[in-house]
C-alpha cells in the first residue's frame, strides 16, 4: 500500500491552477485528518481555475462529496468532472438559503472567496447553523481585514465581528448585563486563529450552559491570595453587620486593583 501524499503534493501536482499560502497545509493536515475517507460533504468558495477541487477530491477520497462556490458561471465547467457547481453571491443570505435547502447539511466549508467584510461576516452567520456537529467553517486570508484595498481596518471588519463572537462566547452565561442581539453560541464552542485564517469549530451538544461542580473532597481551609494577603479586618467577619462591610470593602478594593491592572496591559491591545 503506497503511503498517502501530503496535502501540498496535491496541491502541486493538480490538474489545474490553484494558489494558496503555504502555512496553510500543515495545519489543514492536522485539522481535516479525521475526515479523510468518511462520507463528508466539503464545500469551498472560489473555484477559480479548479485546481484546489481536485486537490480536496484527492484528499478527502473518493466518498467525500466535494462542492464549489463561485460567482463566474465559467466555474460550471467542473461539473463534467463530477464536481457540484453552485453560482451565486456569498454575501446575499437569499444565497445561502437557497443553497442549504438544496444540498442540505455540510461538514466542511472553506472561504477562500471574495475575502470582503461582509462576504465573510454573511457566510459565517449563514453558514454556521447549517454544519454537523463536529463540523468547521473556515474563513481564509483575514488579513484583508487589515487592509486599505478592503476598506479595513475598521469597527466593522471580519476580524471585529469574530472578536464579537469570541466576547459572546466568553460572557455567556456568567455576565446578564452583556447579552448580545445576534449569536451564534447555540452552534460554535471553539474558535481559533492562525496566520491568516480562523476557524470555528461547530457541534451543539458542546454548546449547554456550562456549570462549576465541586469533587467536595478534602479541604485545608487555604486562603485565597488573588489581591494578595488578606488584611487583620477580614477576622472580624464572625460579626454579621462587619462581615457584610468588609465583603464590600475587599470587593471594592478588587475593582480599584483590577482597573489598576488594566492600565499595565493596554498597550497589548493598541
Amino acid at each position: 500500500m503506497s503511503e498517502k501524499k501530503s496535502l501540498i503534493s496535491l496541491f502541486e501536482e493538480s490538474e489545474y491552477h490553484t494558489i494558496k499560502y503555504r502555512n496553510y497545509f500543515p495545519i489543514y493536515e492536522k485539522l481535516f485528518s479525521k475526515f479523510v475517507n468518511k462520507k463528508i460533504t466539503f464545500v469551498e468558495i472560489g473555484v477559480f481555475s479548479g485546481g484546489s477541487l481536485f486537490m480536496w477530491r484527492k484528499y478527502f477520497g473518493k466518498d467525500a462529496r466535494i462542492i464549489g462556490i463561485d460567482l463566474n458561471s465559467d466555474a460550471k465547467r467542473f461539473e463534467k468532472d463530477g464536481f457540484e457547481i453552485f453560482i451565486g453571491d456569498q454575501s446575499s443570505p437569499i444565497f445561502w438559503k437557497n443553497f442549504f435547502e438544496k444540498v442540505g447539511k455540510i461538514d466542511l466549508i472553506l472561504d477562500d472567496g471574495g475575502h470582503t467584510n461582509k462576504q465573510q461576516v454573511t457566510t459565517v452567520v449563514s453558514c454556521v447553523p447549517n454544519i454537523n456537529d463536529g463540523g468547521m467553517v473556515i474563513i481564509e486570508d483575514t488579513h484583508t481585514s487589515y487592509m486599505k484595498e478592503f476598506s479595513n481596518p475598521q469597527k466593522y471588519s471580519f476580524i471585529n465581528f469574530s472578536k464579537k463572537l469570541i466576547d459572546d462566547l466568553n460572557c455567556n452565561p456568567y455576565l446578564d448585563d452583556i447579552k448580545y442581539k445576534y449569536s451564534l453560541n447555540k452552534y460554535i464552542y471553539s474558535i481559533q486563529y492562525y496566520e491568516g485564517f480562523a476557524l470555528f469549530k461547530i457541534n451543539k451538544n458542546l454548546c449547554t450552559v456550562n456549570q462549576l461542580i465541586d469533587n467536595n473532597a478534602e479541604r485545608f481551609g487555604h486562603k485565597d491570595y488573588r489581591y494578595g494577603k488578606e488584611t487583620k479586618l477580614v477576622h472580624l467577619k464572625k460579626i454579621h453587620i462587619i462581615r457584610k462591610l468588609i465583603t464590600k470593602i475587599i470587593f471594592i478594593k478588587n475593582v480599584i486593583h483590577n482597573k489598576l491592572e488594566t492600565s499595565e496591559i493596554k498597550k497589548y491591545f493598541k
